[in-house]
């Protein structure tokens, strides 16, 4: 396996760059000539990541999000991380309508988009030092 690409953006934990590092990701992985649905799948999945990141690593205080994406043969494999408070229980997290914020309406569904849309996804945490998503997907795109 070989990286053909790659590439890393760093921003502020601010809600607006949310969309930012969904265009930032799409742009990147278009050279691979992904269909519609899998471009759809990655931004949602990484619209998923930068979110908890936001909202869960830094709650009301700023930080830094970062975003890495490489390219390996057919395959996009995105890296989200934070340096914010970490994931005490990350199985917990993972299920299905599991939140820590139910006040702000959220779904708990973060983890679970991410793997519906994403081939394989891992997650790893330290608490009061952050986490790290990384995600693979195999692209068919349309010259298949």
């Amino acid at each position: 396996m070989q990286i053909k690409n790659e590439m890393k953006v760093k921003f502020l934990s601010k809600s607006s760059n949310e969309s930012f590092a969904r265009v930032v990701v799409a742009a990147f992985v278009s050279q691979l000539d992904p269909t519609i649905e899998e471009l759809a799948d990655i931004k949602t999945a990484v619209s998923e990541a930068v979110t908890n990141s936001i909202i869960h690593g830094y709650e009301n205080c700023n930080g830094y999000v970062s975003v890495e994406c490489k390219i390996i043969d057919d395959f996009v494999e995105i890296i989200v991380q934070d340096e914010g408070k970490g994931i005490e229980d990350i199985e917990l997290a993972r299920q299905p309508l599991y939140t820590t914020h139910p006040e702000l309406e959220r779904s708990g569904m973060g983890f679970t988009v991410m793997e519906t849309f994403m081939d394989k996804i891992e997650v790893e945490s330290n608490l009061n030092k952050g986490t790290k998503v990384k995600m693979i997907k195999k692209i068919n795109g349309s010259r298949q």
